[in-house]
């Protein structure tokens, strides 16, 4: 009879210790407790959680299962909404996603940054779901960490006839001061979700063998000031003043911190964000060009209940009533000493945008 190799001593431990942290399900029946709608909330996330480990998967065979189809392809430039035109894997992202949003029977209302419209959820649904389903996707060609972003708001009261067009777009206009909760994935060399019910922020990693997510970041908490800042420095000559004022002193080691800043810019904005929440910095961009619903607010809440703080150069993004549902703004996120030193230089939005192609 052929024996079954035993484990050995190592991954007994790692087994047992994996088996041991917070399962992501288990965190959520806590956290919602005691909440209005608590339970209907906890449906969300775990209709999100699936859905990113669905993405991941999909993501971790590109190339091998679905050939060319999903890796490249898609048109560059945006739509009449300003909206970046759809690439493949976008589209296989966002239909994840609103599947099992819409499946839980809790939303009301799906704004998704590869669509033109929010859509409508179901009757009687008392949440409003806001997300960017694969965002930096340009960069899997090159296998650079991508990842999602999601914002969650109540249902308000409203004037307009329920699940109109006019009532989907106030429900999804609303503020980001009024996130209910907000959370991230990042789909890199491990697999996180990061999540924020307005208790402080925590972050889950994919436990691929048990197809759990586990506590492995609990509390997380941004360094009030860090030594990295994370922007595109090919742009330097493009930059108003005051940021390459700011830019110019921090990286001689002038700055309020007295310590020389270093650049480290990946063009993810999860992974620019994730890393800062880490280490400290900030990341950003002066341009107009994130998306203040799908990108700006989500994490700008995650970074505020970590410890740090949003801005877009002169507000806090959380403080800024959406004007459109495609509406984008500069943005900078991460340390609060170092966002407010940045902010302080004033002059620190790009006003003028040259097309850039690359």
């Amino acid at each position: 009879m052929t024996s079954i190799p035993r484990a050995s001593a190592g991954q007994s431990e790692q087994r047992t210790a994996s088996q041991t942290k917070l399962r992501l399900q288990d965190f959520l029946e806590k956290e919602v407790h005691g909440l209005e709608g608590g339970k209907e909330l906890a449906a969300v996330f775990l209709a999100v959680q699936e859905a990113c480990k669905g993405i991941a998967e999909r993501l971790s065979h590109l190339g091998i299962d679905d050939g060319p189809a999903l890796t490249g392809g898609g048109e560059s430039g945006a739509s009449a909404s300003g909206r970046d035109v759809a690439k493949p894997m976008d589209i296989v992202a966002n239909d994840l996603l609103k599947d099992a949003l819409l499946r839980t029977g809790c939303v009301a209302v799906l704004a998704s940054e590869e669509d033109e419209e929010p859509v409508v959820g179901s009757e009687g649904g008392k949440f409003v779901v806001a997300f960017d389903p694969l965002d930096g996707s340009r960069n899997i060609d090159a296998g650079i960490p991508t990842g999602t972003i999601f914002g969650i708001h109540r249902v308000k009261p409203s004037c307009a006839a329920a699940s109109s067009p006019e009532w989907c777009q106030e429900q999804a206009l609303q503020p980001g001061r009024d996130l209910l909760a907000a959370g991230y994935a990042l789909y890199s060399s491990a697999t996180m979700l990061v999540i924020s019910v307005g208790h402080g922020a925590h972050g889950f990693t994919l436990n691929r063998r048990l197809g759990e997510w586990v506590l492995t970041h609990p509390d997380m908490k941004v360094p009030r000031r860090g030594q990295i800042y994370s922007l595109n420095d090919a742009r330097y000559f493009d930059w108003p003043a005051g940021l390459q004022r700011y830019i110019d002193t921090v990286r001689q080691g002038k700055g309020q911190s007295g310590k020389q800043y270093s650049a480290r810019y990946v063009c993810s904005l999860v992974a620019d964000l994730h890393r800062t929440l880490l280490y400290g910095g900030w990341a950003g961009n002066p341009r107009s060009h994130l998306r203040l619903l799908y990108e700006a607010n989500p994490l700008s809440f995650v970074a505020e209940q970590a410890g740090g703080k949003g801005s877009d150069g002169k507000r806090d993004i959380l403080d800024i009533v959406p004007s459109a549902l495609h509406q984008r703004l500069p943005f900078f996120v991460g340390s609060v000493e170092d966002i407010e030193e940045l902010v302080g230089y004033g002059d620190v939005q790009q006003g003028k945008n040259p097309g850039y192609t690359v």
